[in-house]
């Protein structure tokens, strides 16, 4: 399975507005520099979040993001779910009833065998991610031997960057 950038770009985002105080925005074109990224492909996943209910957009020159809801109630599966739609990544189109001399139908009345293993590790996967969520992720980065030195990081750039707090 093969996730898009775009879920990469909205999960280190997220995670970054996770860490931001109370009332504060980033924009979008700063969260671009700060990971690198494009800012016209970050916006388009920005906006997933945003039709998700995962950031809230605030609009103005002096607008930006922000979670919309609490850091423990984000997880990634939301994230993933957001920014690459709901659809499994596996689907079945039925191939096995094509080809020369297909067999009657009623020789395809049991599910896919291969569809059914299929669901079934997707299943497994999204339980994991949704298990999950952003406060686990900044904690666990926060106890990793860099943590100290990724927060100096991140402090420096909201000194630059941060928005929305008086």
């Amino acid at each position: 399975m093969k996730l898009g950038d775009g879920v990469e770009q909205a999960i280190h985002c997220a995670t970054l507005l996770a860490a931001l105080p109370q009332g504060g925005l980033l924009s979008a074109a700063s969260m671009a520099e700060f990971h690198g990224v494009s800012t016209s492909y970050l916006l388009k996943h920005l906006q997933a979040l945003s039709k998700a209910g995962i950031v809230q957009t605030v609009p103005g020159p002096r607008g930006g993001y922000r979670l919309a809801r609490n850091v423990t109630d984000v997880t990634l599966l939301d994230v993933v779910l957001a920014v690459e739609g709901p659809e499994p990544a596996f689907r079945c189109k039925e191939i096995r009833q094509r080809g020369p001399n297909p067999l009657a139908s009623d020789a395809y009345a049991a599910p896919c065998q291969i569809n059914a293993a299929m669901l079934r590790a997707e299943r497994a996967y999204r339980q994991e991610l949704r298990k999950v969520t952003l406060a686990d992720l900044n904690a666990e980065l926060a106890a990793s031997d860099h943590g100290t030195a990724v927060e100096q990081r991140a402090c420096q750039f909201f000194e630059h960057h941060l928005r929305g707090v008086s």
